[in-house]
């Protein structure tokens, strides 16, 4: 089929005649058939899922989910990123997401890739990469507004507005260089800046188990009971000058309890 026939004579086929899992596309109503994806395709969709996915600012991801912005047309990139998840209940989605990727292997046919983009460029897609599997580990990125670019192993991928994080291009090839992204952007979501900030924190709990476990020992080798109200606002958890100051007090009072009582050590 040429590109003009498709763009200017509409074919009979309508978005809504498809069903979830049926292996066509469809361009202004012609249908484009879906080969099986080979391993390498398969294994970089998983890569880039769980890269973009594991994002901050990332609320949901989709593998080949259908685009659909009119009756013509449905699309389904290989990842596609949305800011907020769906709602609603039809199959497709209608409104095309910020960001698409798609990965080209071995055998990809380009002039139909060509025409993928410019659709889901034209539909309000803002960037689409494209992951080339063959040759040297590139992506080209393609905009509505700009010619399209190409970055290599060494650079790294931003989507301004869509994702938080830049992505190294190497993520979308590497395995382990994606799991590197994924622990990042996890640790994110959970409030860390990096791996390293969750082993201070370990070291930090540690001395503050010590100081606690230090002032326990301190009251109960002078002699003095040690309630339950006690221990377990020791346990409760303080920064280290205030279990420093009760360690202090701990040697001076005469009831476990005072240790909390700063009056009792100004006055």
């Amino acid at each position: 089929m040429s590109d003009s026939l498709r763009r200017f004579a509409p074919g009979p086929f309508h978005a809504d005649q498809l069903r979830d899992g049926d292996r066509y596309e469809l361009s202004n109503g012609h249908p484009i058939y879906c080969a099986p994806a080979g391993w390498q395709h398969g294994s970089g969709s998983v890569k880039g899922g769980l890269v973009l996915d594991s994002d901050p600012d990332v609320q949901w991801t989709g593998v080949d989910v259908g685009i659909s912005p009119d009756g013509g047309t449905l699309r389904a990139p290989d990842v596609v990123v949305r800011a907020t998840p769906p709602i609603g209940n039809s199959t497709w989605l209608t409104e095309a997401p910020p960001l698409a990727v798609e990965y080209a292997g071995p055998g990809q046919d380009e002039r139909e890739l060509r025409e993928k983009i410019a659709e889901l460029l034209a539909a309000g897609t803002r960037l689409v990469w494209v992951v080339r599997l063959v040759g040297l580990q590139r992506v080209e990125v393609h905009r509505p507004d700009g010619p399209m670019k190409t970055y290599t192993a060494s650079d790294v991928l931003e989507a301004p507005g869509v994702l938080r994080n830049p992505v190294p291009v190497r993520a979308l090839f590497d395995r382990d260089a994606a799991h590197d992204v994924v622990l990042r952007n996890l640790l994110q979501r959970r409030g860390y800046a990096s791996l390293n900030d969750v082993r201070d924190e370990g070291r930090e709990e540690g001395r503050e188990e010590g100081m606690v476990s230090a002032i326990l020992a301190l009251l109960r080798g002078r002699g003095l009971a040690v309630d339950a109200t006690v221990e377990a606002r020791l346990q409760t958890g303080h920064n280290q000058e205030t279990l420093q100051r009760w360690l202090l007090n701990a040697a001076r009072v005469e009831r476990a309890e005072l240790i909390f009582d700063e009056r009792a050590f100004t006055e």
